[in-house]
């Protein structure tokens, strides 16, 4: 049998588990945004029998960072005259009053990079300006975030900091528990921190998958809930060992363990979540943003009919939204859901009948 052949049989033999499941209802969240897009995409919930739901979870870091951190950004370009730099995602959420991209149209100083390095590059070149990198991100572009911190420590650029307001996701795991049977760990997460903090999730009664990023992962990941719950007992399987190790990767882990340290951290739609986020150490923070130019506590505020941090909680489906493909729409977005390439609305507009 050709490895083609084989892989066709491997997806049949699983998509069969799920189709044929008659057992108690389950609900299973994905935290990952690529996994909701490619969910859709490979039209995989439309083979899932009327006793599976998929529910879509906070795996976009766009999407949870809260409204007041688009405000203090704000606040640096406009109070502090820094040059703001940030990935484009960001550029459209939406702040208490505006966005940075909006306020870019009118003068703010807004650049998009590909990389908090090209953020460190612009600090160089413009040594009479400050410059504030917008650190948002689970624990895959956390590392890079670091890494320029350090960066410009050991190369003496005093211009450049970082707005930080990175999350890591196992205690989001926990606050979200109840909320499904299982859920679909993210790949790329967990090639950073390993295993371990999902597998402990047992303890807890939180039940789980890592998943990967083709349809036969997905399909695998799925399949072995499906097997795993019949148990009626909480369970952990790394279906990603391809890249997902128990340990992950020790070197980026080193690197973030001598940069950042844990602290409690807003989630939009969650709250604030003790232990969840990360902040510089104290060697560390002549780099940080907040502390630099002691930003203010600003009253920050979301529009009234946005229904995002439900949606983000698995409590709604975006079209149960009055704005979603209304008055919200991916090319006017009043909700981070909508802004994100890897958020929930953004995916049920794109693909859904709604």
């Amino acid at each position: 049998m050709s490895q083609e052949s084989a892989n066709d049989s491997a997806i049949s033999q699983t998509r069969k588990i799920i189709e044929e499941y008659h057992g108690k209802p389950l609900r299973i969240m994905e935290v990952c945004g690529t996994h909701t897009h490619e969910i859709f995409r490979l039209g995989l919930r439309q083979i899932l029998p009327e006793n599976i739901t998929l529910i879509s979870g906070p795996g976009c870091p766009v999407c949870v960072t809260p409204t007041s951190f688009i405000d203090e950004a704000l606040w640096l370009g406009l109070k502090a005259k820094a040059i703001i730099c940030t990935f484009g995602d960001l550029l459209r959420v939406p702040g208490s009053d505006t966005s940075l991209l909006e306020a870019r149209s009118q003068g703010l100083d807004v650049r998009l990079v590909y990389s908090p390095l090209d953020a460190l590059k612009i600090a160089q070149e413009e040594p009479k300006r400050e410059v504030v990198f917008l650190s948002v991100g689970f624990e895959t572009t956390v590392p890079a975030e670091c890494l320029a911190a350090t960066s410009a420590k050991e190369q003496g650029i005093e211009n450049f900091s970082l707005l930080v307001a990175n999350k890591t996701m196992p205690k989001a795991y926990q606050a979200l528990k109840g909320s499904a049977d299982a859920f679909l760990y993210p790949g790329h997460v967990c090639a950073i921190t390993g295993t371990k903090d999902c597998a402990d999730l047992v303890d807890q009664g939180v039940s789980g998958v890592v998943a990967g990023f083709t349809a036969a992962e997905l399909l695998t990941a799925l399949a072995a809930i499906v097997i795993k719950s019949a148990a009626n007992k909480p369970f952990f399987l790394n279906c990603y060992p391809r890249v997902v190790s128990e340990d992950g990767n020790l070197s980026a882990r080193k690197l973030i363990n001598d940069t950042m340290e844990a602290c409690d951290c807003e989630w939009r739609g969650l709250g604030n979540i003790v232990g969840s986020g990360l902040k510089l150490k104290s060697q560390w923070q002549d780099f940080d943003a907040k502390l630099r130019f002691n930003i203010p506590k600003l009253e920050s505020r979301v529009h009234p009919g946005c229904r995002c941090g439900a949606v983000l909680q698995g409590k709604c489906l975006p079209n149960d939204c009055k704005l979603f493909g209304q008055a919200c729409r991916p090319e006017h977005p009043i909700g981070a859901c909508m802004v994100s390439s890897e958020g929930t609305c953004a995916a049920y507009y794109q693909y859904s009948n709604w």
